[in-house]
């Protein structure tokens, strides 16, 4: 069983005969300083050439042991290609949003929507391609940004989250539309070859929406891009940071399969609540930058024993987090044995 196919049994809920272990990308991205010095590139010279882009995906993947092709390397994309100004980070540090690109939220009428021809989405594309070409055995997962946390990087989160109370139909004519071109450029990743959709939305967490604004504002447009943006994939997967107890109920009404959490979660308590998703993640990022190669295995075989399927980080990755980490993890997964575990 190569790891493609393990870990889409896995996100269907088949038999398979270890975890997976994967670091999607995007928000979860898995390359580190280390990672990023050793391949000898700069943020801008990999996101500037599809053919760089594609090589640091697979060296991530060499150096860390995780079992995926992740790609972008950052939740800056899509913003970017609606206008917005990025900073495009150091060896030390990921690209960043520099500003709000709207002061108001009536201003998303003035928009327009994704461009797949050109700059760091064209290119993002081309590497999917490059990578589906190689015949790895190792999945191609894509992540996008959820449209809540992409609405909240366009403009001052706070004036978003509180027109959800003033100006509700100007938020569901924003939503709909980053969710519209979010749809579009789920496909083109799938035409180009990817294997698995990770949608990321951080802000989307209990403690920031709480459910009643979860199911008013998330929820149905995650469904629709999952639902519309999500055919051809062999399976997708949903990640929300924060303690997500209050938001049991609603997520049991998301159509994804495979929820990815935080290790503010508990693995046992979630699986418990939601029988009919795969439950991915939980390792502490804080333990991975700082703790111990013992330390991130022993919390790695917690995640299992509690009800992770798919072993990963519980949240993006420090940059500064080690290798020897990361291939402590790709260890466990090796070595697990759920009879004793």
């Amino acid at each position: 069983m190569n790891a493609k196919h393990r870990l889409v049994k896995a996100l269907q809920g088949l038999p398979i005969d270890r975890p997976p272990f994967i670091c999607p990308g995007g928000m979860m991205n898995m390359v580190t300083s280390e990672v990023l010095e050793k391949s000898g590139l700069t943020w801008p010279l990999a996101y500037g050439d599809p053919g760089l882009l594609a090589e640091l995906a697979k060296g991530a993947a060499e150096l860390t042991g995780i079992e995926n092709l992740g790609i972008p390397f950052c939740m800056t994309v899509e913003a970017e290609s609606l206008g917005a100004d990025v900073e495009m980070g150091t060896l030390y540090s990921e690209p960043r949003i520099i500003r709000p690109l709207m002061l108001r939220i009536s201003e998303w009428v003035n928009l327009t929507g994704f461009d797949f021809a050109q700059g760091r989405m064209a290119n993002i594309i081309q590497a999917v391609r490059e990578l589906a070409s190689t015949g790895s055995g190792l999945p191609i997962i894509v992540s996008l940004t959820g449209p809540i946390s992409l609405a909240a990087t366009l403009m001052e989160a706070m004036e978003f989250f509180g027109a959800m109370h003033n100006q509700a139909h100007e938020v569901h004519g924003f939503l709909q539309f980053l969710t519209s071109n979010l749809i579009q450029y789920a496909r083109s990743l799938q035409a180009a070859g990817a294997d698995i959709l990770v949608v990321a939305d951080p802000s989307a967490s209990g403690e920031i929406l709480g459910p009643r604004n979860f199911a008013a504002f998330a929820g149905p447009y995650l469904n629709l891009l999952l639902d519309e943006g999500g055919q051809g994939y062999a399976g997708h997967m949903l990640h929300i940071c924060g303690k997500l107890d209050s938001l049991f109920a609603v997520l049991a009404e998301t159509h994804v399969t495979a929820l990815s959490i935080d290790s503010s979660t508990s693995a046992r308590a979630i699986s418990e609540a939601l029988e009919d998703k795969i439950i991915v993640g939980n390792v502490s990022t804080h333990l991975l930058e700082k703790g111990t190669p013992e330390q991130v295995k022993k919390a790695a075989w917690a995640s299992l024993s509690q009800g992770v399927k798919v072993l990963a980080p519980a949240c993006g990755l420090s940059m500064s987090t080690p290798l020897i980490n990361l291939q402590a993890m790709a260890s466990v997964v090796r070595e697990y044995n759920p009879d004793i575990g």
